[in-house]
């Protein structure tokens, strides 16, 4: 669970993002992933992995890890990183 508070601007955010999708999606044992932002900047991306390997093997990846350092330097005010296991989820639809 990822949330983020952005700088303004985009700075190839955009680009970034897509790119990070398609990465991801690449990953096996990536489940898929929930996300949201607001106008003022506050987002939350939730990612669902199979197991602890494929959560290392997205961590490892060289350009997420190339992005995660532009974040820290250009894109972020704030973040903080939740790693947490699901044991039950459900919903209406």
């Amino acid at each position: 669970m990822f949330t983020s508070l952005r700088t303004p601007g985009d700075n190839d955010y955009g680009a970034t993002s897509d790119r990070m999708e398609e990465l991801v999606n690449a990953v096996p044992g990536f489940l898929g992933m929930d996300s949201a932002r607001t106008p003022g900047g506050l987002g939350i991306t939730v990612g669902y992995f199979r197991d602890e390997e494929a959560i290392a093997a997205w961590r490892g990846d060289p350009e997420h890890r190339e992005a995660r350092a532009r974040g820290r330097k250009e894109w972020y005010e704030d973040y903080v990183v939740h790693v947490a296991k699901v044991e039950r989820s459900y919903g209406l639809g």
